[in-house]
Order: structure tokens, then sequence, then C-alpha cells
């Protein structure tokens, strides 16, 4: 990786001072992670633990495994968790509903629709009446902002225009090498997948949102908390911030370590295993554009007119306090 990244993540470890005491003095403030257990987030997780990155910047990190991604959200709303990996959709409807969770980036990464190179299907219109898979359901964002880019580019509704079929990831791929669907709108680890089993991308996130208006990267996933546990424990969500950014890191630059998270990845093959290496690195934020939020503010409105209130809920738009005020990315460089 360009060593323009390594500084933009050395310096935004720097703009997250820590204040709490060291662990001669008093115990590290805790903080609980939830992570299924082989999900890519845990990639990260095992960065932390087997660097110590935990320790080094004032904290201790407990992981708790979760069984499902549903599991994620009961375990933060009960307590059972500090902090976990969610969207700003979610975390914006929920401010609406006077529920103060709040969000800092984990990744750009983006899913793609795949096709089969002898599928016939070279551009969106060739999915007319053809079996349209699409990872979870009908509220997916990435469906909705396909749907979105449809309804502009060929005025279609792609749920009339196509056959929509929902399943999850892992079924989902099986489905498209079976030929039991003509295309899939999956997840960008499975995308991966299906690449390497010689599948290609019809159209890509980056290109659907550039299609609607959107021409900067932005973060759709990120790690979540609430405002007050983070008020209250500012010195502990600091640490455990720098220390995810500095396994980015360490990520992006080291294969050695690829090597030894490889155990978590259960890449099929040595394809696979850099397939995947390859889409995790492509998605690490590494700064941020002084329009961004207003770009994720621009993509929010294009889901709520898509997905309506059943996704969004009472948010009429990115509500604001969505993304964390206490943690910034270093700004773009422009040429």
């Amino acid at each position: 990786m360009p060593n323009r990244f390594l500084l933009c993540v050395l310096t935004a470890l720097l703009l997250l001072p820590l204040t709490g005491l060291t662990a001669d003095e008093k115990p590290l403030p805790r903080v609980r992670v939830g992570a299924l257990g082989f999900g890519t987030v845990s990639w990260e997780l095992e960065v932390i633990q087997s660097r110590d990155l935990a320790k080094k910047h004032g904290i201790d990190l407990k992981i708790v495994p979760l069984g499902s991604g549903d599991a994620y959200i009961v375990a933060l709303q009960g307590g059972a968790v500090d902090v976990m990996v969610g969207d700003w959709i979610w975390v914006s409807r929920q401010r609406a509903e006077s529920n103060l969770y709040t969000f800092a980036p984990y990744s750009n990464a983006v899913g793609a629709v795949m096709v089969k190179p002898d599928s016939g299907i070279r551009q969106l219109a060739d999915l007319r009446d053809k079996k349209l898979g699409i990872a979870g359901g009908p509220s997916d964002k990435s469906w909705l902002l396909l749907r979105a880019y449809a309804q502009r580019k060929l005025g279609v509704d792609l749920t009339q225009f196509a056959k929509p079929t929902y399943a999850a990831p892992p079924l989902l791929n099986e489905l498209v090498l079976r030929g039991e669907v003509d295309a899939a709108l999956n997840a960008w680890n499975y995308a991966a997948r299906l690449e390497v089993g010689g599948m290609h991308a019809l159209i890509e996130m980056p290109e659907i949102l550039a299609g609607l208006g959107i021409d900067k990267p932005i973060p759709l996933l990120g790690w979540v908390f609430r405002d007050d546990w983070a008020a209250a424990n500012s010195a502990a969500i600091k640490g455990f911030l720098a220390a995810s950014y500095e396994a980015k890191a360490i990520l992006a630059g080291s294969d050695a370590q690829w090597d030894q998270i490889r155990p978590k990845m259960r890449a099929e093959n040595d394809a696979v295993f850099k397939a995947l290496r390859a889409k995790y690195r492509a998605g690490i934020p590494v700064c941020s554009d002084p329009n961004s939020i207003a770009a994720v503010a621009a993509t929010f409105k294009i889901l709520a007119d898509t997905g309506g209130e059943k996704l969004v809920g009472r948010s009429k738009g990115l509500t604001s306090g969505t993304f964390w005020p206490g943690f910034s990315l270093p700004p773009c460089k422009t040429d």
C-alpha cells in the first residue's frame, strides 16, 4: 500500500489523544466489542489481540462472540456490548427516535452485481426478466441504491423489470454458481469468491453511487456505540479507535500479518485468500473529504426515497450527530 495511506493512518492516530491512566496506576478501561467468530470484523480484532494493540492504546479489549447479524443490535441495545459494526442508516434512524447512538468509519468496502461470462448479461438493461439474487432482504441498502440507479438511468423499477430473489450471502453464491439465478448482488467478500470462480462484476457500488451523483467515497460501515457511553468513556473509545486504525495500517502493509490471520478467513484456496486480502485493503478508509458528510446525507436521501419509512423510520434526513464528532480521518489531499 502507498506510504500516503500509512501517513494518513498515523495522523489519524495522533488525532485521538488518550487521557486514561496507565496499567500501573489502575486497571485499563474495558471495551466490549461484539463480533461474529469468523466474520470479516474478526480479522481486524485478531490483529489487535495478536499485536497487543489494545493495551498499547490504553484499553482492555473484550471480544463478545455473537451468532448472527441480528445479534449485534440486540447485544448493543441490551448493554451486552459497548461497540459493534453497523451502518449510518440504522444510527440515523435510532437518533430520530431519541436513541442516541453514533458512528465512526470502519470500512468503505462495497459489493457488486456479479454475472457469468456466458450469461449474455453485458449491461444493466440485460437484466430484464432475469433472476437477480440479492443478499439480505428487500431493504438491503445496496439493493435500494441499485434500484434507484436503474430508475434514474433506465427509467425502470427493478422489482418489476427483473425477478428479484432474496437469500443469505453464502446461499446466494451457491445459487448463482449453480445457475439458479442469473446474477447476484452480494457483499464484497462473497463477490470476491465469485470473481475467483470465473464471474465478473456487471456493476459495482462506486459506479452506482456516481450515477446517483455521489462522487465521494463514503464509509458504508462503521463502529457504532452510544453517545452517553462515549462521553463517559472518552479515553476508552478513542483508544479502541486508535487500535482499530493501527490494525488497519498493519493489514494494509504486511502480507505476513495476513498469513497469520488466514485461519480466521476460511479462504478455500490461495486465489480466494488473495482476492479477500485485496478487496479488504481497497475498502480501508484512508481520509475524509470535507464534503463526505454531505455525500452520505445525499445517499441517505436516496435510500429514504427508495426504501421509505420501513428503512429509515421517522428520520427524514441524516440525523445530526450520526457521525461521532470525537473522531475524524485526515483530510484527503487534492491534486
